[in-house]
């Protein structure tokens, strides 16, 4: 069977950032997430940071799944009606205007979509939802959610709702995840519901129940795949849903082949 093609969203440094290229305008993105896609059955593509809504339409009728990725920075506060209480990177134009308007078109025709970290953020506020602009700073939390260990070692539980896609792909109730933000998802957007919390109540999971596969989880399941089953599922399902996808594509094509 064909492998899917999976759309994968870079950072980008407008040419202010020492780590991502200094000042010449660089695309970024760590091996970490390809390698996760391609060990689960996908073709990953990294994508253009295109600044239109034609460009989003035609990527995501030519693609079968999005993937989302983390961020080092944060995206502006205006975008979900707030102004900017404390001092964080922002992330870049290109790249909140390219995640936020992609996500829009791959919610509106049902593409699957997976959003990691910071992508389940960019997808939250996409479709209508809020972020805490800092945790230590708005929430009341005994939880490090941004500690300095590696991403490789987990941190905290979740705990994952009944019925929910998570829950199916999980198939328990509660895992360790690792963790790496330091904002979180305040009100999830319309259409969407929470299905994985931390035990201080702080949004781990959202998904779309009227949609094939739109999922976002605040962990970084890339980093821990490779000995973990249960993010190795997370992957394996994603893919799964994409290749479904792949072949209502294929089918839809031929009818229009044939009229």
């Amino acid at each position: 069977m064909n492998k899917p093609i999976i759309g994968v969203t870079p950072d980008f440094n407008a040419g202010d950032r020492k780590d991502m290229g200094g000042k010449e305008p660089t695309y970024f993105l760590r091996a970490r997430y390809m390698k996760a896609i391609e060990d689960a059955g996908g073709i990953p593509m990294v994508l253009p940071l295109l600044s239109n809504g034609a460009a989003w339409r035609r990527v995501v009728a030519h693609v079968h799944g999005l993937l989302i990725t983390g961020s080092g920075s944060d995206l502006a506060p205006e975008l979900y009606g707030e102004r900017q209480q404390h001092r964080f990177a922002r992330m870049s134009h290109e790249r909140a205007t390219m995640e936020l308007g992609i996500a829009k078109a791959a919610y509106r025709v049902d593409v699957p979509m997976l959003g990691i970290c910071g992508g389940m953020q960019s997808i939250n506020v996409a479709l209508g939802g809020t972020l805490y602009q800092d945790i230590p700073a708005q929430l009341k939390t005994s939880i490090d959610h941004l500690p300095s260990h590696s991403a490789t070692k987990t941190s905290h539980s979740v705990q994952i709702a009944p019925g929910s896609l998570l829950r199916r792909i999980a198939g328990k109730a509660r895992v360790d995840v690792n963790s790496s933000h330091h904002q979180s998802i305040k009100n999830v957007a319309p259409n969407f519901r929470q299905t994985a919390v931390a035990p201080d109540g702080v949004i781990e999971a959202i998904e779309a129940p009227d949609r094939a596969f739109i999922l976002g989880v605040q962990w970084h399941p890339e980093f821990l795949y490779e000995r973990d089953p249960i993010e190795r599922r997370l992957f394996t399902a994603f893919i799964r849903a994409a290749r479904k996808c792949a072949i209502g594509q294929k089918r839809g094509s031929q009818v229009s082949l044939r009229r």
